[in-house]
C-alpha cells in the first residue's frame, strides 16, 4: 500500500488569503488512481519549518508531493528546502532556463534575472515542463521515496499532474487499484439517531469504509471500497448501499452530487406534476432554489412572496378571518396558501410556507424558528410545523430544505 501525503506551501495559506483548492483535488485524482492519501500539511514560507514538515512526510509516507514554492522570488524556497534535506545541489537546468527567455522574449518583455531561480534543480532529478507557466515542476527519487514538486496555482498544477504526474506514478508504481466513494444524503433524521440505525455496520465495516459527515441541513454517508478495479469497488459499495436504504427508507434523497430541487426536479419530471408556491417567511427561496435546476419551468409553474397579510388575503386568497383568528403564522393559514395558490396557478401541487424567521416577530406561543409548510395536491391536504434553531438565513435555508424534502415525499406517493 503506497502511502501519500500532500504539502501545500505558503504563508498566504495560512492567513487565509487564498483558499486551498489543490490539496482536495489531488486527493481525488490520487484516490481515484488507488493511491492512500493519509495526510495533508500546509506550511508557511520559513526554511526551518518547512524542513521538518519535509522531513516528517518523508518519515512516513512513500510519496510526498508539494504545491507551491517554485516561483522566482526569495520566498519561494520549496526546490532550495527539500534539496537539502536529500543532500543534493541546486543546478541550472539549460532547457528549462532556454524555455523562461523564451518566455519572455516571445513577449518583448525584459526578464528579471531573479526569474532564472526557476530553472534551478535539485540534482539528478526528473524535470517536469510546466506547459501552463513558467516554473518546472521536479521529482526526486530518494531512497525509494519519490518527492514530486508541483506549481502553485491550480491550473499549472492540474495541468502538469494530469500530463505529467499520472504517467509516472503509474509507470513506476503500476496499478494501485482504485478507490471509489460513494455519498448518500440524507435528511429528516439526526445525527444520533442515523448512527444507532447503522451501528452495526459502522462497528463491523471493513471494504467498504463508513463515515457520517455532518453537512448544512443534511447528513452525508460516504461509503469508500478500495479494490483492484472499478466494478469490483462498485459492487461492494452497492452491497452496502442497498442495506442502508432499506433501513433508512426514504429518508436518502439522493447520492453524491444530488441536491433536493434536483431530485425534486427529476421526480416531477419523471411523474408530469407541476407546482406553485406561495412564501412567506422564505422569501422565494424554494422557488430560487426549484429554478436553478435547468428546463425547471417543465414543473415549476410560479409564485408568490406573500409577506404582509394583505398580499395574503388579497392576491393567494387567505380568508381575512382565518388570518385574524389564527394569525399569519399558523396550519390554517399554510394550509390555505397552499390550496389557493395551487388552483390560482392550475398546478398538481400547491406549497405554502409561513414562519418566524427572527430575529424579531416571536410571541409567547411562536418562537422565533417556527415554520409552517403545507402542501396540497391530488393526495389531499398536509402540514408540518417545524422549530427550527439558527440565525435568520439559517433558518430560511433549514425551512426551505424541509419543504423540498416534503414536497418529494409527497410527489413519491402519486
Amino acid at each position: 500500500m503506497m502511502i501519500v501525503e500532500i504539502v501545500t506551501t505558503g504563508t498566504e495559506l495560512l492567513l487565509g488569503q487564498i483558499i486551498n483548492t489543490n490539496s482536495a483535488w489531488l486527493s481525488q485524482q490520487l484516490n481515484a488512481l488507488g493511491f492512500n492519501v493519509m495526510y495533508q500539511s500546509t506550511v508557511g514560507d520559513n526554511r526551518e519549518r518547512m524542513a521538518q514538515v519535509f522531513a516528517t512526510a518523508l518519515n512516513r509516507a512513500d510519496i510526498v508531493i508539494t504545491s507551491g514554492g517554485l516561483g522566482p522570488t526569495l520566498g519561494d524556497i520549496t526546490k532550495e528546502v527539500s534539496a537539502n534535506l536529500v543532500n543534493r545541489k541546486l543546478c541550472q537546468h539549460a532547457a528549462s532556463a532556454a524555455k523562461i527567455e523564451a518566455y519572455f522574449s516571445k513577449r518583448g518583455i525584459t526578464m528579471p534575472e531573479s526569474n532564472l531561480r526557476q530553472a534551478l534543480i535539485p540534482l539528478n532529478s526528473i524535470v517536469l515542463d510546466n506547459d501552463s507557466g513558467t516554473a518546472p515542476g521536479v521529482i526526486i527519487e530518494e531512497n525509494n521515496k519519490v518527492i514530486i514538486h508541483l506549481p502553485g496555482p491550480p491550473n499549472e498544477l492540474k495541468a502538469m499532474f494530469s500530463q505529467k504526474v499520472i504517467p509516472y506514478l503509474q509507470e513506476r508504481y503500476f496499478s494501485q487499484g482504485v478507490i471509489l466513494s460513494r455519498v448518500l444524503r440524507v435528511y429528516g433524521i439526526g445525527e444520533s439517531s442515523l448512527e444507532a440505525s447503522l451501528q452495526d455496520l459502522v462497528e463491523a465495516q471493513g471494504n467498504p469504509t463508513i463515515a457520517l459527515l455532518v453537512k448544512k441541513s443534511e447528513i452525508h454517508i460516504r461509503l469508500t471500497a478500495k479494490c483492484k478495479d472499478e466494478c469490483e469497488a462498485q459492487t461492494a459499495i452497492q452491497r452496502i448501499e442497498k442495506i442502508i436504504r432499506d433501513r433508512l427508507g426514504d429518508a436518502v434523497f439522493g447520492a453524491d452530487s444530488d441536491s433536493l430541487e434536483m431530485v425534486v426536479g427529476s421526480l416531477f419530471r419523471e411523474k408530469e406534476l407541476t407546482v406553485a408556491l406561495a412564501e412567506s417567511c422564505t422569501g422565494g427561496l424554494i422557488s430560487s432554489r426549484l429554478t436553478d435546476i435547468a428546463g425547471s419551468s417543465d414543473y415549476v409553474i410560479g409564485g408568490m412572496v406573500c409577506y404582509s397579510n394583505a398580499i395574503k388575503s388579497n392576491f393567494v386568497g387567505v380568508p381575512n378571518e382565518i388570518l385574524e383568528n389564527y394569525g399569519a403564522v399558523s396550519e390554517p393559514t399554510a394550509l390555505s396558501m397552499a390550496s389557493n395558490i395551487r388552483n390560482k396557478f392550475g398546478a398538481s401541487i400547491g406549497i405554502g410556507v409561513t414562519g418566524i424567521a427572527g430575529p424579531g416577530g416571536a410571541v409567547a406561543d411562536k418562537p422565533v424558528g417556527l415554520v409552517y409548510i403545507a402542501i396540497d395536491g391530488p393526495q389531499g391536504s398536509r402540514c408540518f410545523r417545524f422549530e427550527f434553531l439558527g440565525k435568520r438565513k439559517e433558518i430560511k435555508q433549514r425551512t426551505s430544505q424541509a419543504a423540498l424534502f416534503e414536497l418529494r415525499r409527497y410527489a413519491l406517493e402519486i
